[in-house]
């Protein structure tokens, strides 16, 4: 995955929907089947999945609303030497739906408990281009492992893998989003700087 899809945001998504209403208008089929991204109060993304899939069965809309997704990844912590997993949400608030718009499907999404809007304008719902959601539904399901772990500068970790291990160091930088730290081991007598992964690592 490159840099770019990797660095993609809702609202660029919403943005890139927006530069395209002209020509979705053009060629968007009424009984055509299209993803739509509903906006949600934060932290309900899960609740309005678990909602709107009840309505789906309870007003029988099987056949014009499919799918609801919550794109998300996995993230490892390393707390106390401990690893705890986690789901993390790629988008928080926003659920995508795979539906055939129209007034009877509108309203069973739209006035489903947790729904604040469609993404586009009020009353007329957008559908996302489909390369898009590729690229979100793709990374939902590959992303790899994201580790978090509650270090600082100044703190002195184990090394437990590699060509130091065993060695013992003091952080001098931390890159939380790479998963690696800077630290300053003893070799022969000499501090010299390493850098390492999160995992290579146990806090003392």
């Amino acid at each position: 995955m490159s840099e770019k899809e990797e660095n993609l945001t809702a609202e660029e998504l919403n943005e890139s929907m927006s530069e395209n209403i002209d020509s979705s208008k053009s060629s968007e089929k009424k009984d055509q089947k299209r993803w739509y991204i509903v906006h949600t109060y934060s932290g309900y993304e899960n609740k309005v999945k678990s909602n709107l899939e009840k309505r789906i069965e309870y007003m029988n809309m099987g056949d014009k609303i499919f799918r609801v997704e919550v794109p998300q990844k996995t993230v490892t912590q390393i707390k106390g030497g401990r690893k705890q997993e986690k789901e993390e949400k790629i988008f928080p608030g926003y659920v995508l739906v795979e539906m055939i718009m129209d007034e009877d499907s509108w309203y069973v999404v739209r006035h489903t408990a947790g729904v604040t809007k469609f993404v586009g304008s009020a009353k007329k719902p957008i559908p996302a281009k489909d390369s898009e959601i590729k690229k979100i539904i793709h990374r939902s399901t590959t992303q790899t492992q994201k580790i978090e772990m509650d270090i600082k500068v100044g703190e002195k970790v184990r090394i437990i893998s590699g060509p130091f291990s065993e060695f013992v160091g003091d952080i001098t930088e931390v890159y939380p989003d790479k998963a690696k730290l800077r630290a300053m081991v003893s070799i022969f007598g000499r501090e010299t700087p390493v850098e390492l992964e999160y995992k290579q690592i146990q806090k003392l």
